[in-house]
């Protein structure tokens, strides 16, 4: 009965304050749409009213379970939206913001913000209680949000470490992809590998971060960009994003293939966007001696990645992770808006389709078979 009056009063004709609808994880897999009940906002936490939230492989992985998240809990790891309510003891935003939600948060003082890895922030990585508490479902259980985030909403609870306030032209899908995907792959071009102009670059896997990677690769005056998907779509796109050659990883052997192309030595940088532990051992031997490998991809907890000894502790190869591109949000995420307003990068590349939260499981299926590059849940 407890149950039945819960749902009867979340379903009501006049919403209740807190009410709203979001794609709720409940189990491997499965993706339910339903109404719930926000939770009041806690210490230094705000309530966003959705704009645009991407669907990409992570949260593919995010769904099937294979990244341990435990239903039941709202997916949806970076978002953008306008600030509706401010709770206890928050600074720096306002109601009435238009926000990017970044998928790593930036508090500025704990032990790896001091030492200027804030793409390590603890209010993400260490939180012995998991991921925070957002939302009541009709059956009383409490839903959490995966990545601190929860995009797949009407409405987020997130904390205000984790937004950046912007004033700019750009659409909501565009300022949407600024929370993982352009960050990671821009990031992983100009914070992490640094690449120099004239130098020859790969990019292994040319979904939405490998895509804005190329566009990056450009910008840096890379000389060659050699893109590699299996998939001959992508490698189109990968063409129209600024790459100079493209090539298929299942012809022939992908190391082989790139050293033809460089005069036998392999590229100066290789930026990994695939994800198999396979496609990341191949992009370390794509370089040449003293070359660098950022990767960006993972497969199930518990995946290892195997090296060869001799060309990563005698020939000079550095290897480097990215998460997120290891970016300072109020610093990179407007330098990057910038760009996108004036043209130097091109989201219409990345972007494949527009879904309402409704048509949430089709946004996941169509990302789990390739037949999005990016998908954006779009709640209104």
């Amino acid at each position: 009965m407890a149950d039945a009056e819960a749902t009867a009063r979340l379903r009501a004709g006049r919403r209740e304050e807190g009410a709203m609808r979001a794609a709720v994880m409940t189990g491997p897999g499965r993706l339910d749409v339903q109404e719930v009940e926000l939770l009041p906002l806690a210490p230094g936490r705000i309530r966003v009213r959705t704009g645009a939230t991407p669907f990409c492989a992570t949260d593919v992985m995010n769904a099937d379970g294979v990244f341990g998240k435990e239903p039941p809990t709202i997916l949806g790891h970076a978002s953008m939206g306008v600030v509706e309510e401010l709770g206890p003891d928050v600074m720096g935003v306002r109601v009435g913001d238009r926000v990017v939600v970044h998928g790593t948060a930036e508090c500025g003082r704990c032990f790896y913000c001091a030492r200027g890895r804030t793409d390590q922030c603890s209010v993400i990585f260490d939180r012995p209680d998991g991921p925070p508490p957002v939302a009541r479902l009709a059956d009383g259980s409490i839903a959490t949000a995966a990545g601190n985030v929860g995009g797949y909403a009407e409405v987020m609870s997130v904390d205000a470490r984790q937004v950046v306030a912007l004033d700019s032209r750009l659409s909501d899908v565009e300022l949407g992809l600024l929370g993982c995907g352009v960050t990671t792959g821009l990031g992983s071009v100009f914070n992490v590998a640094a690449v120099v102009p004239g130098s020859d670059v790969a990019v292994v896997g040319c979904g939405q971060l490998g895509l804005w990677m190329i566009q990056g690769a450009r910008l840096a005056g890379a000389g060659q960009i050699i893109a590699l998907d299996p998939d001959a779509g992508r490698r189109d796109r990968a063409v129209k994003a600024g790459a100079t050659a493209v090539l298929d990883p299942d012809e022939a052997d992908p190391v082989e293939q790139v050293r033809a192309l460089t005069g036998g030595y392999g590229v100066t940088y290789a930026l990994e966007a695939a994800g198999p532990a396979l496609a990341q051992r191949q992009a370390v031997l794509m370089t040449h001696r003293g070359g660098t490998t950022v990767l960006t991809g993972c497969e199930p907890l518990g995946a290892k990645l195997s090296l060869p000894q001799v060309p990563v502790a005698l020939h000079g190869r550095t290897v480097v992770s990215s998460q997120n591109g290891r970016v300072r949000m109020h610093h990179d995420i407007p330098r990057y808006v910038r760009m996108l307003e004036d043209g130097r990068l091109d989201a219409s590349l990345v972007v494949s389709a527009e879904f309402a939260l409704d048509r949430v499981e089709d946004a996941m299926e169509a990302a789990r078979t390739h037949r999005t590059v990016i998908g954006v849940i779009v709640p209104r």
